[in-house]
């Protein structure tokens, strides 16, 4: 399992969101973004390997690490044949060197979406 993992759910739906393509970015220390990972939600919304460490393995007590997940919203509710507000979504957090797990959740409709960190 991936230091980093999410769970999309369609609140539409009422059901989860298979099929999104979610792409992992991490910036560097200007601030800019370098694809690290890239993962398909699964047949229950998730996706539970990126295939890289959220804060690239630092020691417990270094900087936070700057992440950004990019969820295709747009691609997802076209291929149900509903229009969408967001046609992608983007969360972006700090993993801090040391913590063993973030799980980013988020919870999609055509027209809003929320997320959160989970356990």
């Amino acid at each position: 399992m991936s230091d980093i993992t999410t769970h999309v759910l369609d609140l539409a739906r009422g059901a989860p969101a298979a099929g999104i393509d979610v792409t992992l970015d991490r910036a560097d220390a200007r601030g800019a973004y370098t694809p690290v990972g890239r993962a398909i939600t699964d047949a229950d919304g998730r996706v539970t390997s990126f295939g890289v460490h959220a804060a690239g393995g630092g020691p417990a007590g270094t900087a936070p690490v700057r992440h950004r997940l990019t969820f295709a919203t747009g691609a997802y509710f076209a291929a149900q044949g509903v229009a969408c507000f967001h046609p992608e979504v983007q969360v972006v957090f700090d993993a801090v060197p040391g913590t063993p797990r973030y799980h980013v959740p988020l919870l999609v409709s055509p027209f809003g979406y929320s997320t959160y960190r989970g356990s």
